[in-house]
């Protein structure tokens, strides 16, 4: 199982990224996603996360500006990031809760994409 990110890069503040997080491989279902971010000098942190049946869960910094979605058709999670601040500056990172068999349940992360909020 692998998970691909992208759709970082550099933006001024108030602008807006969708970054995304490709899954391939093999595995029978996808439950949770969820996209986490790590800032220089920071620890890992929780953006947002969202179930297969679309219920979503997020950081209070993130509330009103960001918004997690997914495809199940695609596997693929997306994240809008709308009224982005210089505070958001992170790798972002996109995890996933992969059913790989009747009791097997395994946690993949991707390789982070760079988000950087500067004029």
């Amino acid at each position: 199982v692998q998970l691909q990110a992208s759709g970082g890069g550099l933006v001024q503040p108030g602008g807006s990224l969708r970054l995304s997080c490709v899954a391939s491989g093999s595995f029978s279902s996808i439950g949770v996603m969820g996209w986490y971010r790590q800032a220089p000098g920071q620890q890992r942190e929780l953006v947002a996360v969202t179930r297969s049946d679309g219920f979503a869960n997020y950081a209070d910094f993130v509330k009103g500006r960001f918004t997690i979605s997914r495809d199940r058709v695609k596997n693929t999670a997306y994240l809008q990031m709308d009224s982005l601040k210089p505070e958001d500056t992170a790798v972002y990172y996109c995890n996933g809760n992969f059913i790989l068999g009747a009791f097997t349940v395994k946690t993949y992360w991707g390789l982070g994409t760079l988000v950087t909020v500067s004029s």
